[in-house]
């Protein structure tokens, strides 16, 4: 399924959320997610299906001062 992660176009073989962040060699990194410009909590993410076209947006928490 073809997808945008953070504006990036990507073949995915995965349809969860979760199974996406994997894919991508996310793993258990703590991570903020949105589809299509909606906020996704880690609790929801290995049941929010994902469609054709979806735009993920996946966003690291950055540290500095």
């Amino acid at each position: 399924m073809r997808i945008l992660v953070n504006e990036e176009p990507r073949e995915i073989a995965t349809a969860t959320l979760a199974g996406l962040l994997d894919e991508l060699g996310y793993g258990d990194a703590r991570v903020a997610t949105a589809v299509d410009g909606a906020f996704v909590p880690a609790s929801r993410r290995a049941s929010w299906t994902l469609d054709e076209g979806a735009r993920i947006e996946i966003l690291a928490p950055m540290q500095g001062g």
